[in-house]
C-alpha cells in the first residue's frame, strides 16, 4: 500500500512555507504583534507536523500495514488542519471563537505522537502494530 502521508506531508510544507512568506511580507503592516505572533505559531507547528509526516511516511516504507502509523498520520494531518488552521484564521479574521478548535488540534497532535511512541514501543519488543 503507497503512504498518502508524504504527498500530505510535502504539501503542508510547501503550503507552511507560503504561508510563512505572506505573513512575513503581506501581513506583517496589517496584524498586531499579538496575531502576528499566534500567525507564527500557526506556521511553526505546520512546518514541525509537515515533518512529522513526512517522517510517518518513511516509516510505512518499512511497515506498510502498521495501523498506528496509520492512524498517527491522519491525525497529524487532522492536527495541522485543526489547529493551524484555526490560528490562521483567527489571526486574520480575528473572529475569537476560532481558538475553541484549536485545543483539538493538539489533542490530534498528542495523539498522533503517542501513536507514534507506541509503534517505536512496539518495535523494540517486535509485536506487531
Amino acid at each position: 500500500m503507497k503512504s498518502i502521508f508524504l504527498l500530505l506531508g510535502a504539501l503542508s510544507a510547501m503550503l507552511g512555507v507560503a504561508m510563512g512568506a505572506f505573513g512575513a511580507h503581506g501581513l506583517k503592516a496589517l496584524l498586531t504583534p499579538q496575531m502576528l505572533a499566534v500567525y507564527k505559531t500557526a506556521v511553526d507547528y505546520q512546518m514541525w507536523h509537515a515533518l512529522g509526516l513526512v517522517l510517518i511516511a518513511m516509516l510505512q516504507l518499512h511497515r506498510p500495514s502498521a495501523k498506528l502509523l496509520r492512524w498517527a498520520g491522519w491525525l497529524m494531518f487532522a492536527g495541522i488542519l485543526l489547529f493551524s488552521g484555526s490560528l490562521y484564521l483567527l489571526a486574520i479574521t480575528n473572529a475569537r471563537w476560532l481558538g475553541m478548535i484549536t485545543p483539538f488540534g493538539g489533542l490530534a497532535f498528542l495523539s498522533a505522537w503517542l501513536l507514534l511512541v507506541l509503534f517505536a514501543a512496539q518495535q523494540r519488543t517486535g509485536e506487531e502494530s
